[in-house]
C-alpha cells in the first residue's frame, strides 16, 4: 500500500491536526520520499515510519511537537540535517537497520538539542572502532545509545521491557505457585477425609458401645427381673411349707 493511501486510512475521520501518533510501518513510498504528511499534523508527537523504503528525508513536513520518530529499516544513508530544522524537539530517534556507514553521516543530529536515545543498531557504522566512544563524544547530548548510556545502564523503556519480563516470570512461575497449594488443598482433602472417616469410625465405635452397654442393662434388667422371681417363688414355697406344717 502507498504511503499516502495509508496515512489517508490512519486519520479514521480525524483531521490530520487532531492527529498526536501515525504509525503507518510496511507501507511503501514511490520514490523514497516521504508522502502525504503535511504540515497540518502540527499536533503530532509520534511518527513511527518502519520498512517504507525510504532513502531520503527530504520531504518530511515542519513537526514541531514530534518527540519519537521510528526509522527503522529503511534505505537512509545521511543528510539528515532535515530533522534538526522540521523536528527540533525529537528526544528518541530511531535510526536502526539503515545505511548510516560513517560518523559524518549522523553529525547533522548535534543540533538536535534535546535528542536523549539514539538507535543505530544493524547500521554498518556500528562496526567501527570506538563507535560508541565516538558517538557520545560526537553528541554529548545523547545519553542512551542502542539502548544503554556510556555505564553500559540500559534505557527507561529497556528496563521496562525487562520489569515486563520479570513480571511474566513471576507469573509463568504462579501456575507452579498454583500447583503447590494444589497440591497441599488436596493434602488437606485427603486429611481432612481421613479425619472425617476417624470420626465416623469413632462414632459408629461409641454408637457400638452404647448399644453394646445398652444391651448389658438389659441383661442386667432381666437378670435383676429373673432373680426377684426366683426370691418370690423361694418366699412363696416357703409360705406353703409354712402352710403345710400348720395343717399337721
Amino acid at each position: 500500500m502507498e504511503m499516502k493511501k495509508r496515512i489517508s486510512l490512519e486519520l479514521r475521520n480525524r483531521t490530520p491536526a487532531e492527529v498526536e501518533e501515525l504509525v503507518v510501518d510496511n507501507c511503501r513510498t514511490s520514490d523514497g520520499e516521504v508522502e502525504g504528511l503535511t504540515d497540518d499534523f502540527k499536533e503530532l508527537e509520534f511518527l513511527s515510519m518502519v520498512n517504507v523504503g525510504l532513502t531520503s528525508l527530504a520531504k518530511l513536513p515542519s513537526l514541531p511537537k514530534l518527540r519519537k520518530l521510528e526509522l527503522s529499516d529503511n534505505n537512509i544513508s545521511g543528510h539528515l540535517e532535515t530533522l534538526s530544522e522540521k523536528c527540533p524537539n525529537l528526544t528518541y530517534l530511531n535510526l536502526s537497520g539503515n545505511k548510516i556507514k560513517e560518523l559524518n553521516n549522523v553529525e547533522a543530529l548535534q543540533n538536535l538539542k534535546n535528542l536523549k536515545s539514539l538507535d543505530l543498531f544493524n547500521c554498518e557504522i556500528t562496526t567501527l572502532e570506538e563507535y560508541r566512544e565516538s558517538i557520545f563524544e560526537l553528541l554529548p547530548q545523547v545519553t542512551y545509545l542502542d539502548g544503554f548510556d556510556q555505564e553500559d545502564n540500559e534505557a527507561p523503556d529497556s528496563e521496562a521491557d525487562d520489569d515486563d519480563d520479570d513480571d511474566e516470570g513471576e507469573d509463568g512461575a504462579g501456575p507452579t505457585g498454583d500447583y503447590e497449594d494444589e497440591d497441599e488443598d488436596e493434602e488437606g482433602s485427603e486429611g481432612g477425609e481421613v479425619g472425617l472417616s476417624y470420626l465416623m469410625k469413632e462414632k459408629i465405635q461409641d454408637e457400638e458401645d452404647d448399644d453394646d452397654y445398652a444391651e448389658e442393662e438389659e441383661e442386667e434388667e432381666k437378670a435383676g427381673v429373673k432373680g426377684e422371681k426366683r426370691k418370690r417363688d423361694a418366699e412363696d414355697e416357703g409360705e406353703d411349707d409354712d402352710d403345710d406344717d400348720d395343717d399337721d
